[in-house]
């Protein structure tokens, strides 16, 4: 693991939620973007060191809206930046860690992704990221 790279964190809109991350507490917008394949809306916000993700349901059959359903807005995940992802994926399958995805998958901002189940880690969803050449930062 590189470095803590975002904090996902769940809302029902995120209209509605940016004004406070970006008015209240003063973080600057990078970006919005939605991931059709998850069914999701994105906004990266800069919180200096490591990045918040909002995370809004498009659809029914977005996890996040299970989410949401489930436990209400909050924090859904913490993302680790890795190097080799699917090493590391096999390296914690062979030391017997469920994972969510065996095979890393595109997310946002077209990083390789892949989810540790929180059944192996106390509770806790993380998420490995590798980011692509020319986006890594």
């Amino acid at each position: 693991m590189k470095k803590v790279d975002h904090i996902g964190i769940a809302v029902h809109s995120i209209d509605e939620a940016l004004p406070y991350y970006i008015e209240t507490l003063g973080l600057p917008l990078l970006k919005v973007e939605e991931v059709q394949s998850e069914q999701v809306k994105v906004a990266f916000l800069d919180a200096g060191n490591l990045k918040l993700e909002l995370l809004e349901p498009l659809s029914e059959s977005s996890a996040i809206h299970g989410f949401l359903e489930k436990k209400g807005p909050g924090m859904h995940h913490i993302a680790f930046g890795v190097e080799s992802i699917q090493a590391r994926l096999n390296d914690l399958k062979d030391n017997g860690v469920r994972l969510i995805q065996e095979q890393p998958k595109v997310g946002a901002g077209g990083a390789l992704v892949a989810f540790i189940h929180p059944k192996s880690s106390h509770g806790v969803l993380y998420e490995l990221c590798e980011k692509q050449s020319e986006a890594k930062n």
